[in-house]
């Protein structure tokens, strides 16, 4: 029989909470896996009930760290989860790994350079570096942005897999700052699906008029993006023209990497373009 503690508690005679162990476990395999699962696949691997499996993935769901795809009857990892991670990224880990890395930067191209992480719908600016000589709009540590608007976001956005993005980004709605950006669900996939395949991305006059950003994701050790990395500069151009700033993503390829190095995870081959100048945006 149960004591009073062991009721308090929720431990059992042998020691551990077999609930939480079970819920964390369903939270390591679908962080872990490619693609969302089937709840009876869960259980399988796991080699629990069911009905335990159903009851679990229940109160994860409600605790917001696992979400539910009905439409595929299928489950992934849910935004609180995704944001636990972030959260601990923020509280000195990244920030402290990565600030060499962003100094490097900034003093190479001689702009500005910011590293953020997803807050929710947004993106938080953890750490900026600028040039000896800046000359650039700056956005400051602390300022949250629309991450589908902004640089860093869309790469994020555009490194996790698909269910973890939905699950960000909900249904909207989608704010504009200024009239430029994708301003519904359909457009902001369209934008972050272009740039996935390109393999970084851009904003141009879509957070302040008359700058522009590229920015690339920051994966780590399990090789989902955790964060981005972003340079701002003057950039003119009405309508927008779509230009591309290789060389420039190059160079934000270069940093990305090796944070990501120093985060313990593998970084992406190294481009040949990153031995090159950087030409002046214009």
């Amino acid at each position: 029989m149960a004591s009073a503690n062991e009721h308090e508690t929720g431990r059992t005679e042998a020691g551990g909470v077999p609930g939480l162990r079970r819920g964390l476990a369903i939270l390591r395999l679908l962080a872990t896996s490619p693609e969302p699962l089937p709840a009876a696949t869960i259980a399988a691997r796991l080699g629990l009930p069911r009905s335990s499996t159903y009851h679990l993935l229940a109160e994860l769901h409600d605790a917001g760290v696992v979400a539910h795809l009905p439409e595929r009857r299928r489950w992934a990892v849910g935004l609180a989860a995704f944001e636990i991670g972030a959260a601990y990224l923020r509280h000195d880990p990244l920030e402290r790994l990565a600030a060499p890395a962003l100094t490097r930067l900034a003093g190479r191209i001689a702009l500005d350079v910011h590293l953020g992480v997803l807050h929710g719908r947004e993106l938080l600016y953890l750490v900026r570096a600028r040039p000896p000589r800046p000359s650039t709009l700056v956005t400051a540590v602390g300022v949250r942005l629309p991450a589908h608007l902004t640089a860093s976001g869309r790469a994020i956005l555009a490194g996790i897999e698909l269910p973890q993005r939905r699950a960000v980004l909900g249904a909207g709605p989608f704010p504009r700052r200024t009239e430029r950006g994708p301003a519904t669900l359909r457009a902001v996939n369209a934008t972050l699906d272009a740039d996935r395949r390109r393999g970084w991305s851009i904003e141009d006059g879509e957070v302040s008029q008359g700058f522009a950003s590229v920015a690339h994701a920051v994966p780590g050790p399990e090789g989902t993006a955790v964060a981005g990395v972003s340079v701002t500069f003057p950039h003119h151009c009405d309508p927008p023209c779509g230009s591309t700033f290789d060389q420039l993503a190059a160079q934000v390829a270069r940093a990305t990497r090796e944070i990501t190095r120093r985060l313990g995870g593998t970084p992406a081959p190294v481009l040949a373009s990153d031995a090159r100048g950087v030409p002046a945006p214009g």
